[in-house]
């Protein structure tokens, strides 16, 4: 986990002194912006209008950002196989293949709610080119420079009588202040958008004078367990980072945020995360971040707290939620195992539900982090919960229930595990599970 002023979280003390040689100093930590979101960077204007995707006039359902120029954008997608048309014809559009790395130039994305536009087969798959045409011709760029995405029920076809009648109102509507809108535009099952951005001073990293954003918007709520990004994202900068460069940063900010979060280890047909950086708050014909700069330092520190305050936004808002859980596991032999060790314990239904019971049950952790394939002895492990000693050496350490109960009211729980077996570690966010969970997703398409 990242610590970073917009969404650390007090973290309780170690389980035991693992004699890790302290962190060199890096970049200098970016700035939260209050209210910020997709277009608190320079360059960039979004709007949320009721298109007719969903029956509700007074819920927006249809997203548009758009750049002022052309501009680097890169991608990372659902590994799901039954993939939406969206996500297939984005890739299309930034050159890429299945698997491949999805990066190029683009300069909008169309996202609407209220229908997936998967398993649609060829008429799907052309749905989506002409969402995505229909909107190149209200912004006036071509074709393959719109990002498209949809969100919803799967199954349905999608019809393109909301697009041809929102997308001029929702271009007329475009403004730097319009992110908020987008970022409702874009909810499913969601109970609030999910907005962060962040700022950094470029004067100290070769670009004085200078304060580059990265901003975003996100939806998640339910079937959320990705394996690439986030249900939906979209990311914007005003930084000059070219795409390629642009890729690996959200790859790597991706794997340690929205990878890293599960609300019932499903992962979406139709996850899709886009990054747009346009360079405006750079002078013209200045020298893009370069890899192992410190420019590029400081702009993936500014993406990782952006990304991992929206991880965090969604692992709250999941299903039925009443509390944000934070799994931190520490003590693993290597990554894998702590990552295995870590995702077990947050997908956990009977760790989930015992949160939600308030219950301080720390056999059921002893449990995911048993099964989960990780190489530990039970003798060496120690579990502590929102701070309280309750295992060590793989016994019971009596605690006070009552204070536990007092612990349980705070909104997030954490949850930390030591393995005793190595010097590796990684941090899941998940959710509880309450009945709402099981009433919200039975009437989905009802």
């Amino acid at each position: 986990m990242i610590d970073h002023p917009a969404i650390a979280s007090a973290a309780p003390a170690p389980l035991r002194d693992q004699g890790a040689p302290a962190a060199p100093a890096g970049p200098a930590p970016s700035s939260p912006l209050e209210g910020g979101g997709v277009t608190s960077a320079k360059g960039f204007r979004a709007a949320g209008v009721h298109a007719g995707f969903r029956k509700n006039p007074e819920r927006f359902d249809l997203a548009l950002v758009v750049a002022d120029e052309p501009c680097a954008c890169a991608a990372v997608f659902t590994k799901n196989v039954f993939c939406s048309a969206p996500v297939s014809v984005s890739r299309e559009y930034l050159g890429a293949a299945a698997g491949e790395p999805a990066y190029g130039t683009a300069r909008a994305v169309v996202v609407n709610s209220g229908n997936a536009n998967a398993a649609t087969g060829e008429r799907g798959l052309e749905t989506a080119r002409t969402s995505a045409r229909l909107t190149a011709e209200v912004v006036g760029c071509a074709q393959e420079e719109v990002m498209v995405a949809s969100t919803g029920v799967i199954g349905e076809h999608l019809s393109l009588e909301p697009f041809e009648a929102g997308l001029p109102v929702a271009h007329a509507a475009l403004s730097a202040a319009g992110g908020a809108d987008a970022a409702r535009a874009i909810m499913t099952t969601d109970t609030r958008p999910k907005e962060a951005a962040v700022s950094f001073d470029g004067s100290d990293i070769g670009y004085p004078g200078c304060i580059f954003t990265v901003g975003g918007m996100a939806k998640g709520s339910g079937m959320i367990m990705p394996n690439m990004a986030t249900m939906i994202s979209v990311i914007t900068t005003d930084a000059p980072v070219l795409s390629d460069v642009l890729h690996h940063a959200l790859t790597e900010a991706v794997n340690n945020s929205f990878n890293k979060v599960t609300v019932d280890s499903d992962t979406s047909t139709n996850d899709s995360c886009f990054l747009f950086a346009n360079g405006a708050a750079a002078p013209a014909g200045v020298q893009s971040f370069a890899p192992g700069s410190p420019a590029l330092a400081a702009f993936q520190q500014a993406l990782n707290a952006v990304c991992q305050n929206l991880a965090r936004q969604m692992a709250a808002d999941g299903e039925g939620a009443t509390r944000l859980v934070t799994v931190n596991v520490t003590g693993a032999a290597n990554q894998a195992d702590a990552d295995a060790a870590a995702r077990a314990v947050a997908n956990s239904p009977l760790v989930k539900t015992a949160v939600y019971g308030h219950d301080a049950n720390w056999g059921r952790v002893a449990m995911a982090i048993g099964k989960s394939g990780a190489v530990f002895r039970q003798e060496e492990a120690a579990i502590d919960i929102l701070g309280l000693p309750v295992c060590r050496k793989g016994l019971t350490v009596p605690f006070d229930e009552d204070e536990a109960l007092r612990r349980f009211e705070a909104p997030e729980i954490i949850i930390d595990v030591d393995l005793g077996a190595g010097d590796a570690g990684s941090t899941m966010w998940t959710c509880d599970f309450s009945h709402d969970y099981v009433t919200i997703n039975g009437d989905y398409r009802s």
